[in-house]
């Protein structure tokens, strides 16, 4: 294991049993638990989906947390008995799909803090998402993107524009090793060559059928020279959220070497 194996920290899943697409029941939940422990994993922030919309209907989104609040509070107690070790908090991931959401409620913030976990619908880019960054920001919220790397059409001048109105980015693990596609492995990538992601995350459903994909990420990382890497991404920076800290600058992964990095390079797919 690389680094503290005490301290590694989750902060994107679906582990609330049966309130999105995600875990189905309190085994769910505690068998993917045991799992991820397996891998040195102690810390989560577990994020339900929750559409920003609801925000600004007080009664449906009061229904809405409430109902995952219950959930939780259910998921939590079996976590706390089952694995008195473990750090198990909530918070949601948030859909952008209107351009103004209101995070008021503690519990759509990862741990109650002043990070907030968002995505854009449907995994499309609508215009202006610069300036709906720059808005959370200015309410004196984090917005953490998550899975940027997945988006239809996304282009690294996306993710600058991003960072530069005060976005952090988050990338799944699944990314490193091709689960999502070609595409989305060559720019998560690229994302970690230049420095600018700021957490890895599993954003595991809680299915048993389905991968962690977080050794496979490791290694993959290791291959590269990306170790210290992950650390920063998948200890470190995710233990700062739950101190409410701001994370600290990832080193970027060392360039690729030899004759085909040349050619990605120059057609613009490195």
């Amino acid at each position: 294991m690389d680094g503290d194996i005490t301290a590694y920290a989750d902060v994107h899943s679906h582990l609330v049993p049966d309130v999105d697409d995600g875990a189905r029941s309190v085994e769910d939940v505690l068998e993917a638990i045991d799992r991820f422990i397996r891998y040195g994993v102690r810390k989560f922030i577990t994020t339900p989906h929750l559409d920003g919309s609801l925000t600004h209907d007080p009664t449906r989104l009061k229904e809405r947390l409430d109902l995952v609040s219950e959930a939780f509070d259910e998921a939590a107690e079996a976590v706390g008995g089952r694995f008195p070790e473990v750090e198990f908090r909530r918070g949601h991931e948030v859909m952008l799909d209107v351009p103004e959401v209101d995070f008021t409620d503690p519990r759509t913030r990862l741990a109650g803090t002043s990070f907030v976990l968002v995505e854009w619908p449907r995994l499309q880019l609508p215009p202006g998402t610069s300036g709906v960054v720059a808005r959370i920001v200015a309410q004196g919220y984090r917005p953490i993107i998550a899975h940027p790397e997945r988006y239809v059409g996304m282009e690294l001048a996306t993710a600058e524009a991003w960072r530069d109105a005060g976005a952090l980015l988050q990338v799944n693990l699944g990314s490193l090793v091709s689960r999502y596609g070609a595409d989305a492995r060559t720019l998560a990538y690229r994302l970690l060559r230049r420095g600018w992601a700021d957490y890895l995350a599993s954003d595991f459903h809680g299915r048993p059928e389905r991968s962690l994909y977080l050794e496979e990420a490791r290694a993959q990382l290791r291959e590269v020279g990306g170790q210290e890497a992950f650390v920063h991404l998948y200890l470190t920076n995710p233990a700062r959220i739950l101190r409410d800290e701001a994370p600290l600058p990832v080193p970027s992964l060392p360039e690729e070497q030899g004759f085909w990095a040349k050619v990605r390079e120059f057609l613009g797919t490195a």
